[in-house]
């Protein structure tokens, strides 16, 4: 069964009181299976050279954008070492030695650009607006994650001792955030347009 038969049984056989519920319950299914198999296929396709080409441009790029966000917009001096590590050496920080914050492949946003694109070819909706908004919620991921490091580099001066916590508890789930409220606008604004 194709996908675009998937939208019209959605249409069909779903009433549209239970509409909410069933998107919902499709949101958590779609991202928690994405998430199960993202790891369980891991081993598999990490190894290879596509992956790892992919995964190393986008960290650059998030590496780069991030040193620029930091060096021209904050004013920051800081040391690069490789691959892809700012030192800093902040004498007017909290920290008495040198701190380093690397980017690396985790960092490249990689797995949640997959994740959005899956959900979204999966969740029923217009092709039409599934064409232009997958491409537009995956920059907004990149420009997220971007921003996640630039906050994470900002922590690891001013506040080391809470960096763990802020990596792991607050800037990581709040990818789920942002793919949470792309979903909502989809729902709200995009899924029934004909």
């Amino acid at each position: 069964m194709d996908l675009l038969n998937l939208n019209k049984l959605y249409k069909r056989k779903v009433p549209a009181n239970y509409r909410p519920v069933v998107d919902v319950f499709l949101f958590c299914l779609i991202t928690y299976g994405f998430h199960e198999l993202w790891w369980w296929l891991a081993p598999f396709f990490k190894p290879t050279k596509m992956f790892q080409e992919i995964a190393t441009f986008l960290t650059n790029q998030v590496f780069n954008s991030s040193t620029w966000i930091l060096n021209h917009i904050l004013g920051w001096t800081f040391q690069i070492a490789e691959p892809n590590t700012f030192i800093f050496l902040n004498p007017g920080s909290s920290i008495q030695y040198p701190a380093s914050l690397s980017v690396n492949e985790s960092c490249s946003g990689l797995k949640q650009f997959f994740q959005i694109a899956i959900l979204f070819i999966l969740f029923p909706g217009p092709w039409k607006h599934k064409l232009w908004y997958i491409p537009v919620s995956i920059l907004i991921i990149h420009g997220v994650n971007i921003l996640r490091i630039v906050i994470l580099s900002v922590i690891l001066v001013h506040q080391p001792e809470s960096w763990n916590f802020a990596h792991d508890w607050i800037l990581r789930p709040f990818f789920y955030v942002i793919i949470f409220t792309e979903w909502l606008v989809w729902v709200h604004y995009f899924k029934n347009k004909t």
